[in-house]
């Protein structure tokens, strides 16, 4: 199976170079959104495997989305991404409804595989 991925972050600059590296790398992307609101509604329509989750968005931060989101029939699995490190948010990923966190430096489809396959 090829996992379904949706975008979320408010930079449509990261949501493209996200798009191509994770196409590139085998992954099918569903849609992209730009916030919380998009992000949730997105998932009910699409129904991707997999929601690559930006912490930092205008309407919510991505733990709130992360809760919503893990909330729904059916839920994806839902990645944390930031341009920050991992460090800076502390305990805040450990306790969240995400499977995990990658930098958005390091964002690679076989790191999403991974997440995707732990939260499985």
């Amino acid at each position: 199976m090829v996992p379904r991925v949706l975008i979320v972050d408010d930079h449509a600059a990261f949501r493209s170079f996200a798009h191509r590296v994770l196409v590139a790398d085998g992954l099918v992307v569903v849609g992209e959104a730009a916030d919380g609101a998009a992000a949730i509604a997105a998932v009910s329509e699409l129904r991707p495997d997999v929601v690559l989750l930006d912490v930092g968005l205008p309407d919510m931060d991505g733990f709130t989305v992360a809760k919503a989101l893990v909330a729904q029939d059916k839920p994806p699995v839902v990645v944390l991404v930031s341009s920050r490190s991992r460090e800076d948010y502390g305990a805040l990923i450990d306790v969240s409804s995400a499977v995990g966190f990658i930098a958005k430096s390091a964002l690679s489809g076989d790191l999403v595989r991974q997440l995707l396959a732990a939260g499985t």
